[in-house]
């Protein structure tokens, strides 16, 4: 499945959803003026009720998809299985069943998990502090992500079920990070002509490399290697 085939899957499952999901409230309402009166904690139950279920529904999903995509990175795509991923996740083997039909399946829905964006860093001026500050951000949004290993992964696959990971999670991370570049270069403060794919690649290379070291999942190893990187890569793009 294609990006653009995907994001139209997904459009028209969130319309399906809501229209179900209207439909079903119309319909209690209507039951509930039937009825007569009824109080205002019972009018907001339903609601509130239907807004849970569906946050649960969407976290197990995730669980299983991101669990998924662990045993590729780990294992590869072959390990994939209902009893692996049930394992790995902690979801029950029943509930797998009943939102996936095999692990083709599982793969190919790996390319709807959402992910989060850093914070918005468009106005952050270059500077040695601001530096470590964006790549201390960086590191911290790979791993609630995704993990650091799947950067790694996805980046040297052509997998078909990894592109939209590329597309979501770790493309608009690098353009982050030149246009961070670019306006040091505006500024005067950087030099001109920086390749900033290579300089990324070189981040991301550290990065996955710093997976060895003691307390690598720690906050503080962030800030730690975000701080080493910092001092290696500036003095070699200051102007």
């Amino acid at each position: 499945m294609d990006t653009a085939d995907n994001q139209a899957a997904k459009i028209s499952a969130d319309t399906a959803a809501s229209a179900t999901s209207g439909m079903a409230l119309a319909l209690s309402t209507s039951a509930h003026a039937a009825d007569g009166p009824t109080t205002d904690s019972a009018s907001h139950d339903a609601p509130t009720a239907g807004k849970r279920g569906r946050r649960m529904r969407a976290e197990t999903d995730r669980k299983i998809l991101q669990a998924c995509l662990q045993i590729v990175i780990t294992q590869g795509i072959g390990a994939v299985s209902i009893e692996e991923v049930a394992k790995r996740s902690g979801v029950a083997k029943t509930t797998i069943y009943r939102r996936y039909r095999n692990s083709e399946d599982m793969l190919a829905q790996v390319q709807t998990l959402e992910f989060g964006r850093t914070p918005e860093l468009a106005e952050l001026s270059a500077t040695r502090p601001n530096l470590q500050l964006m790549l201390e951000r960086i590191v911290q949004h790979f791993s609630s992500q995704i993990g650091i290993e799947a950067v790694g992964m996805v980046l040297s696959t052509r997998n078909r079920y990894f592109s939209r990971i590329v597309e979501q999670a770790i493309l608009p991370e690098r353009r982050r990070f030149a246009d961070f570049l670019h306006r040091g270069e505006r500024a005067g403060v950087l030099r001109s002509g920086l390749d900033a794919a290579f300089l990324f690649n070189t981040i991301i290379g550290s990065m996955i490399a710093s997976q060895a070291l003691p307390l690598q999942s720690t906050s503080m190893a962030d800030t730690q290697w975000a701080k080493r990187m910092a001092d290696l890569i500036w003095p070699a793009i200051a102007a």
